[in-house]
């Protein structure tokens, strides 16, 4: 947050700092419970029971697993915001984005790759859980066509229309890589994680070629 922002930021109460501490909390075990018995057979009173409460006093904190789901998001978004700060502050952005991207092909999978696959399953069917996961869709493909468009020699901080298609692209090939790894239940294959990084690649220089023609 900006530093001269700052001190317009009023300070938590211990109250709510307990409260927002408790919400976390609550967060790792509605993952747990999401894992186990996926987003439609995880009932609200299962979720509560996950987390070692109430319903009634769950109820206080989430609503509905919508609102859980909006919370996970809340919390991924902040950690890609993070991840997205340190690229555009290396001196090679592109070249940085790429090491990120492989990254997510090689290590990430486990609990997190089956609650996002159940959670985007659970888009397919009900309305509101997919308005949350395409925001979330959106920000990282904007966060992407923009490092694309500060490779390509653009120096503001939002993205280029032009370059948003490819962008989304990038996006599609990395989440149906991980999507059909969980599918399978197998191990990362090597020689696909390469194949997917050189078509990336072959996206990215279409994306850089297109910007010198304009």
């Amino acid at each position: 947050m900006p530093h001269e922002l700052m001190s317009h930021v009023p300070a938590r109460s211990p109250e709510a700092s307990d409260a927002a501490q408790r919400g976390d909390e609550i967060l790792v075990h509605a993952r747990h419970a999401f894992v186990e018995k996926g987003f439609d057979g995880a009932s609200m009173q299962d979720l509560a029971r996950a987390a070692g409460m109430s319903a009634g006093n769950f109820y206080r904190y989430f609503p509905s697993k919508a609102a859980i789901v909006e919370a996970l998001i809340a919390r991924d978004l902040a950690e890609i915001e993070e991840v997205f700060r340190g690229i555009m502050a290396s001196p090679d952005p592109l070249s940085a984005l790429k090491v990120g991207l492989r990254v997510q092909l090689d290590e990430h999978c486990g609990g997190e790759d089956l609650l996002w696959a159940e959670i985007a399953a659970a888009a397919a069917r009900k309305p509101e859980v997919a308005t949350i996961l395409a925001r979330m869709e959106e920000g990282i493909i904007n966060r992407v066509a923009t490092v694309l468009g500060r490779a390509g020699g653009l120096t503001g901080d939002e993205p280029s229309p032009r370059l948003l298609v490819h962008a989304r692209l990038i996006f599609l090939i990395i989440h149906g890589a991980m999507t059909a790894n969980v599918a399978r239940a197998q191990p990362r294959d090597g020689e696909l994680t390469e194949l997917v990084m050189r078509t990336i690649e072959r996206v990215i220089d279409d994306a850089l070629a297109e910007l010198k023609d304009h």
